[in-house]
């Protein structure tokens, strides 16, 4: 009875990893292109510096140009400046 319990266990772990979709965005290219291949499915294409040339290579197929949430140069928000008046 274990070693079917285990062996449940073990089959479920593994299923279950293989689940797990890697981080597919690259942080070094600023736009990405979501492409839809023929076969089905869909991945990420991380490899344009602008919209432009991610555009002329969509155009034609299954792919959508969207800019990269984790591209590591992005500037942060910034926090709003407040400019304060001096009393005098």
């Amino acid at each position: 009875m274990r070693i079917l319990a285990l062996a449940f266990l073990t089959i479920g772990l593994v299923t279950a990893a293989e689940q797990a979709p890697a981080q597919t965005y690259d942080p070094a290219f600023p736009v990405c292109a979501h492409v839809v291949p023929l076969g089905g499915g869909s991945f990420e294409d991380c490899t344009y510096y602008t919209m432009a040339q991610c555009a002329a290579s969509a155009s034609g197929r299954a792919a959508q140009c969207l800019l990269n949430p984790f591209y590591a140069h992005a500037a942060a928000p910034r926090q709003s400046e407040r400019r304060y008046r001096r009393g005098y």
